[in-house]
């Protein structure tokens, strides 16, 4: 009964375009930097690198994840701080597999990682303020950022 009355309650109008957005922004950015995949291939990686099919099944999940976050913000808190930093993340989400796979710029992509890891983690604290839900939502999404400097720092390593 509980989950039907959240499911009933559920904006559909608000929900699909909070979930569109992140994934608009990743496939965006994947489009523009799909060339580099195959430079990608041929580099020194360094050990835990996964198999490169992870990679867009890990986005697509923590895409969806951040959309729902952003629209428990947003229907809390419209006008909040939270919401514009989100998408402020969500703009240097989409620079950066620019910069590493199109330009093949590891250590500048490396930096801009450091910076997206910082507005993930202002973004949560934010969301914080308005749902805590959200806010856990976005702990997977640091995570998987902080592995990724992990790999984008060994690769910057391994082929410099």
């Amino acid at each position: 009964m509980c989950c039907e009355v959240i499911f009933l309650r559920i904006q559909w109008k608000k929900l699909i375009p909070c979930l569109l957005l992140p994934l608009l922004v990743g496939g965006l950015a994947g489009l523009i930097s799909h060339n580099g995949m195959e430079a990608f291939e041929a580099l020194q990686k360094p050990p835990l690198t996964p198999p490169g099919w992870v990679f867009p099944a890990a986005w697509t999940v923590l895409y969806l994840i951040m959309g729902f976050a952003c629209y428990l913000v947003m229907m809390q808190s419209p006008n909040h701080t939270a919401l514009r930093v989100y998408g402020v993340q969500l703009a240097v989400n989409f620079l950066w597999p620019i910069l590493f796979f199109s330009l093949g710029m590891f250590l500048p992509a490396f930096v801009l990682l450091i910076v997206l890891w910082l507005l993930i983690f202002l973004t949560i604290l934010l969301f914080w303020q308005v749902s805590r839900t959200a806010a856990l939502l976005l702990i997977p999404y640091i995570l998987w950022v902080t592995f990724a400097g992990y790999l984008n720092f060994g690769i910057y390593l391994l082929n410099r």
